[in-house]
């Protein structure tokens, strides 16, 4: 009987939740990619008018169906007195075009994605933003890079082990994880808190800032922030 109870559950769960994401608006089906709102959202400040270092970290649900299981995650920057910002992120479709995944260029730092609102993950300001942009830098150029953010539960391959170890370091850097290709995994880190990957969708609880993470909907509970 238990069996069919936690069977049914999860077969409620996996059509549900992703039915969820659509009906609500969060993944909006049927954009065209060429004409979809691509302008800022007005959250990053103005790099004409803020001369000190700026980094920030944002996600947007994907494109259409992607959408409905994950975000797409990118990184702005904008060294001391510089007056544009460049945008750092992995675009997978580039591959097509015979063009590096990588794309590292002056862009919006807050552009919609597709017309998909975007959320400010993480910020930093000043000194420590110009350490961090020496780093990301770094990192661009030696990619794949190492991870210092607790990323969105939503976030595609977040939990992909880059050097194909088993035992890895969080994507935040503050705690562990177990990992069979991405397809199965365990996370326990202070700022993930405890997270299980299972085929590329996660389900966890965040015991810092109480939330329960899910597939397809993210957190549910405090903000991460």
């Amino acid at each position: 009987m238990w069996a069919r109870v936690l069977f049914f559950s999860s077969s409620l769960g996996l059509v549900g939740l992703p039915l969820y994401t659509v009906l609500s608006g969060q993944a909006p089906l049927g954009r065209d990619y060429r004409t979809a709102d691509r302008s800022s959202a007005g959250i990053a400040p103005l790099a004409e008018t803020t001369p000190e270092a700026v980094v920030q970290v944002y996600a947007a649900r994907a494109l259409n169906w992607r959408g409905i299981f994950g975000v797409h995650t990118w990184i702005a920057t904008k060294p001391e007195n510089a007056k544009e910002y460049t945008v750092h992120q992995v675009i997978g479709w580039r591959r097509y075009r015979n063009l590096p995944v990588l794309a590292s260029a002056p862009g919006i730092p807050d552009g919609r994605w597709f017309g998909n609102e975007p959320e400010l993950l993480a910020e930093l300001r000043g000194e420590a933003a110009a350490k961090a942009i020496a780093k990301i830098t770094d990192a661009v150029a030696t990619y794949p890079y190492p991870n210092e953010l607790d990323l969105p539960v939503t976030a595609i391959g977040k939990d992909y082990p880059i050097n194909g170890s088993v035992i890895d370091r969080a994507p935040s850097g503050t705690g562990y994880q177990l990992s069979m290709l991405g397809l199965l995994g365990l996370t326990l880190a202070r700022d993930e808190g405890l997270e299980l990957n299972l085929l590329g969708l996660s389900f966890g609880i965040d015991f810092s800032k109480p939330a329960i993470k899910l597939p397809f909907i993210g957190r549910l509970g405090l903000a991460a922030d």
